[in-house]
């Protein structure tokens, strides 16, 4: 299966819960390009490009997080940024 690219905004207890650095951890960990930052409204947003497989299972690592609490996802496919070569937390 190929590469596919999300946007993706996570609503809940997701700041000052080490959610940016879990995210970073994963990311690196199962090979996944692209970024993530907190948001003024609270709301952490990604984009997350790699195999869908290890997309799911980065949200779901998240989701069992017991100091993570995540009320609601908002996942979009985007188009695939070819010239990306790693994964960074923005400030």
């Amino acid at each position: 299966m190929g590469r596919i690219r999300e946007h993706i905004i996570f609503t809940g207890r997701v700041q000052g819960v080490g959610f940016r650095f879990k995210t970073n951890y994963l990311a690196k960990h199962y090979g996944v390009t692209g970024w993530v930052q907190n948001n003024y409204d609270g709301t952490v947003e990604a984009q997350f490009q790699g195999r869908e497989e290890e997309l799911d299972r980065i949200i779901q690592s998240l989701q069992q997080d017991p100091y993570i609490s995540i009320d609601w996802i908002t996942r979009k496919r985007i188009v695939l940024e070819t010239e990306e070569h790693g994964f960074c937390v923005k400030y």
